[in-house]
């Protein structure tokens, strides 16, 4: 049954409590809404979720947590610890949707082949009723695992001798036991799984933010350096140190990304190793000669304005990076100063000192390097770009 909308009160209303109109109502209600809205942007936006990953991540274990221990406490499942244990061993760690799939599907691989290692444990010590043979035998098993554990199926090879202790014990394990303990494995994988894809963190939008902040870092640190704006040792030191971390994150990153975004890890590799020549050469010029500030502003002076191509480029492929998802943001074509497009962004400086050919060289192949990196990244944006991607394809659909 709807409800009814409040009527206005009578002319004569002198309890002086507010009039009860539809506009007050709804002006009373707007707060409400408008944190609930704060709260749905916040929790589908991409880069809000970036932003505070270890609390999503911690919520979403937090959750399968409290279903584990209702799932098996509340029906009183012996032993239903152990789904609580699986289910931290299966998702605890994983944060990023492109290591979800493959990461949990090893683990959950692992825990079932410990788990059918374990049980066989136990029914030959009740066939046999010998504890040296079930510790040898329990020996073998974990020899064999240590040596599939140093290899690419290694955490495989881990997690199914660690799972045969959980189940079979020291082969002391009663057989209900072990068949509990088993069945508790597998609600915690279930379990596991389902949550390992609520609100998860592509590895795609971290890269791209990552690398967004480096290139509007270099941008400003460039402009800088081209307008002869002195930069102190110490902001000097904490800025390339900070760079230095992101781009150590990228790199930890690209497996991940490239399973999201179906692109090649060698095409990652090659962005990865411009933007590292690119944060050398930077670091080369703001370090090197134009350290020294009367040279510095010389060089300011004569190559300042052919340098803001280079970094239009730069805060161009952030803001594409950042803001994919809008049409506003594609990366950029080549642009010169002259807004022609071209090949190169930094022209021959004339009447150059003889003290700045170094420098000058430098930034040539800096300027290179920049537009090299914003072909690559526009060659590679309709994989990247995911939220473009799914607005292309509900278009072509229409």
């Amino acid at each position: 049954m709807a409800l009814a909308d409040p009527q206005p009160d009578p002319p004569g209303n002198t309890s002086g409590t507010p009039p009860r109109t539809p506009d007050a109502v709804a002006a009373r209600l707007a707060p409400r809404r408008t944190r609930i809205g704060r709260l749905a942007r916040a929790v589908t936006s991409p880069y809000y979720r970036y932003r505070h990953a270890k609390l999503f991540h911690s919520l979403r274990v937090g959750l399968a947590m409290l279903v584990s221990i209702l799932a098996t406490t509340g029906i009183d499942i012996p032993h239903g610890i152990w789904a609580s244990v699986t289910l931290l061993v299966v998702i605890g760690g994983l944060q990023h949707h492109g290591n979800i799939r493959k990461k949990a599907a090893e683990r959950a691989a692992g825990t079932l082949l410990g788990a059918a290692r374990g049980r066989a444990l136990i029914l030959q010590q009740n066939l046999f009723d010998s504890l040296p043979l079930t510790y040898v035998l329990m020996s073998v098993i974990a020899g064999v695992c240590a040596w599939f554990a140093i290899g690419s199926a290694g955490y495989v090879a881990l997690l199914t001798a660690i799972t045969m202790c959980i189940v079979a014990g020291h082969g002391d394990n009663m057989i209900d036991t072990g068949l509990w303990r088993t069945l508790n494995v597998l609600v915690g994988i279930v379990i596991a799984l389902a949550f390992s894809f609520a609100l998860p963190l592509h590895a795609t939008y971290s890269w791209r933010y990552l690398l967004a902040d480096n290139l509007r870092e270099c941008a400003r640190i460039y402009t800088r350096m081209m307008t002869g704006v002195p930069i102190g040792p110490d902001e000097q030191v904490a800025v390339f140190v900070r760079m230095g971390k992101r781009l150590v994150q990228l790199r930890s990153l690209m497996p991940s990304v490239a399973k999201e975004i179906d692109l090649p890890i060698g095409k990652l590799d090659e962005i990865q190793r411009l933007h590292r020549s690119i944060l050398s050469a930077l670091e080369m010029l703001s370090t090197g000669t134009l350290s020294h500030p009367e040279l510095r502003d010389a060089f300011a002076q004569q190559c300042g304005q052919e340098a803001n191509a280079v970094r239009m480029t730069l805060l161009a492929a952030a803001r594409a990076l950042r803001f994919a998802g809008t049409t506003q943001f594609r990366m950029p074509d080549a642009t010169t100063s002259n807004g022609d497009a071209e090949q190169g962004a930094l022209t021959p400086c004339r009447d150059m000192m003889l003290d700045l050919q170094g420098p000058y060289w430098l930034a040539q192949r800096f300027a290179e390097q920049v537009e090299r990196m914003r072909v690559l990244l526009k060659a590679s944006e309709p994989n990247w770009n995911i939220e473009g991607g799914v607005r292309d394809a509900a278009s072509v659909r229409a």
